[in-house]
């Protein structure tokens, strides 16, 4: 077996080892900026330093030469033979006393009387002194026999103020810069500092921020936060996010869907937000959720909460729950009708055994006398419901919930004035939601006219009435139960509410929020038992349709279905 000869090149660095972090760009460029500030800093105080150390020379040398030019001994010795003699001691005596780098005297011709290297006395003076001349100052910065300097030139007067000689008093650039090499000296060191201290700090701001992004770099970070932001709005579950002070950090558009929010809710309070009651004693208790089913506003959902460290914040998660109930609403009743089915079917059994022992016996007459009794009295009820409810989905639940009373031992009645033609009803008013409003307040009223039957006058009844009336679906259903309080008339339509042992108090509160979903009301009254009726509002075309022609349509078509019972 061969081997491949030559260097095998290293494997390429992975692009997040290729690409700088965060952190470490801005530290970076926070190094150049904490630097450019210093740096800009010493320049702007050394420029500073400079110019309040040049004016200060300027003025200490005024100050020196008018000092001399007042003296009377200067004025004196210029009237002297020999100016030199008198004035060059008193001069360098000033120059000493004072710290300046020189001290001339000069006649108004500019030749000098006095200096510091005794060599230039008797030569021309190096400078401007035309002003002086004409009694004023000069004051500029020359190069002259010791370098460039700052100097002043000022005329000696004498009683009739005429200008009799003048003096000159300057201090070198040389001295200037020499006096600035202490402050710059600590100007640099405290720049120096500054950048240090600016550096260190920048590093420890970095070295926290690598922690809290785990080494990502600015596009990893962005790219991160799109997905996140994406997949908050995709999920189908809804999800809140709290802090510790029980402030809204986020909520997605499913959690704002099923709580029925709606407007910026970052920053809001939970207990702002309108929330049902008990759905905010869970969100804001102190103990995690776990498959707790509560009432939104229109929906019915499933929460579960979990905290994010001690005092970090809450985590809240929701699904909509409101088919599944439906649906288990709808199998509940889908059970009674069975039930009822079989206590028919076994009803339905012993007559017809009845029938056939009465054939036996002989007696035909009692024999048809007794099956057309029967069958009177069954359809009687269903060609009542038929003839006055139109809506198939209603008309089935009536005749089931008829069946399931009777089966129970309760009485259901449709009054005369119930009429609810096909096609009345829109579209938006779904057949379910109907059947979670109406069969859930004949339940009620059921159980309520059982329990109510050992106290009542007569036999356990509940009376439903179905019908358009002005614009509105009208479901009303009366029981002869013990009705309820008027100081509980609010609390029914809460969810856990029952007088029921073993109930779970969501039939009534489903008829609420049902209602409340479509537009439309719920009331409580009293007659002999309690009175529930819900409003449901329709679309204007529907209800001028229910009160128009539509009554002659329906008249044919449930002649129709009768003529197809029997």
């Amino acid at each position: 077996m061969h081997r491949l000869s030559g260097t095998h090149s290293p494997p390429n660095p992975s692009p997040r080892r290729r690409r700088r972090s965060l952190a470490a760009r801005l530290f970076a460029v926070q190094i150049v900026i904490v630097a450019g500030v210093v740096a800009g800093g010493a320049v702007l105080a050394y420029l500073s330093t400079a110019g309040r150390a040049e004016d200060s020379a300027r003025r200490q040398v005024t100050a020196t030469a008018w000092a001399v030019a007042d003296s009377p001994t200067v004025r004196e010795a210029t009237a002297g033979p020999d100016p030199s003699r008198l004035l060059q001691p008193y001069a360098e005596q000033v120059r000493r006393d004072t710290g300046v780098d020189f001290v001339t005297v000069m006649d108004t011709h500019g030749i000098r009387w006095t200096h510091r290297d005794p060599a230039q006395i008797g030569k021309p003076f190096l400078g401007h002194i035309d002003r002086a001349l004409a009694g004023g100052t000069v004051t500029e910065t020359y190069t002259g026999t010791l370098g460039p300097s700052v100097r002043v030139v000022v005329p000696v007067l004498d009683g009739q103020h005429q200008v009799i000689a003048l003096v000159s008093s300057g201090i070198t650039v040389e001295s200037i810069s020499e006096r600035l090499r202490g402050p710059l000296t600590a100007l640099v060191g405290v720049a120096l500092a500054a950048l240090a201290l600016g550096g260190l700090g920048t590093y420890l701001v970095g070295a926290r921020l690598r922690r809290h992004t785990h080494g990502m770099g600015a596009a990893e970070l962005s790219h991160l936060y799109e997905y996140h932001q994406a997949t908050l709005h995709s999920v189908r579950e809804g999800l809140v996010l709290l802090d510790g002070a029980r402030r809204v950090v986020l909520c997605n558009d499913a959690a704002r869907e099923l709580l029925g929010l709606s407007g910026d809710l970052e920053g809001l309070p939970v207990s702002g937000l309108g929330l049902p009651e008990s759905l905010m004693r869970a969100l804001l208790g102190p103990a995690p959720v776990r498959d707790e089913v509560h009432l939104a506003h229109e929906r019915v959902v499933v929460l579960n909460t979990s905290t994010v460290g001690p005092g970090l914040g809450t985590v809240i998660t929701l699904r909509d729950h409101t088919e599944l109930q439906a649906l288990s609403g709808e199998l509940d009743s889908v059970r009674g009708f069975a039930d009822a089915l079989s206590a028919q079917a076994h009803e339905a059994s012993n007559r017809l055994h009845a029938v056939v022992s009465l054939i036996e016996l002989g007696r035909h007459r009692e024999a048809v006398e007794f099956a057309t009794a029967e069958l009177a009295l069954a359809q009687q009820l269903t060609d009542k419901v038929v003839a006055a409810v139109g809506e198939p989905v209603l008309a089935a639940l009536l005749l089931g919930k008829a069946a399931q009373a009777a089966e129970r031992g309760v009485e259901l009645t449709l009054t005369e004035d119930s009429r609810i033609d096909d096609g009345v009803l829109p579209a938006t008013l779904s057949p379910r939601d109907l059947v979670t409003v109406l069969g859930n307040l004949i339940d009620n009223a059921v159980d309520a006219a059982i329990e109510g039957a050992a106290t009542a006058a007569g036999p356990p009844e509940v009376t439903v009435t179905a019908r358009i009336d002005g614009g509105e679906l009208l479901l009303r259903v009366a029981d002869t139960g013990a009705g309820i309080d008027p100081q509980a008339a609010t609390e029914v339509f809460r969810r856990g509410w029952t007088t029921k042992s073993g109930g779970r108090g969501l039939g009534l509160a489903l008829v609420a929020q049902t209602a409340r979903r479509n537009g439309g009301t719920v009331e409580v009254g009293r007659e002999r038992g309690a009175v529930l009726t819900v409003r449901l509002p329709l679309r204007r075309e529907a209800a001028d349709h229910g009160a128009g022609g539509a009554v002659e349509r329906a008249a044919v078509r449930n002649g129709s279905e009768r003529e197809a019972v029997r």
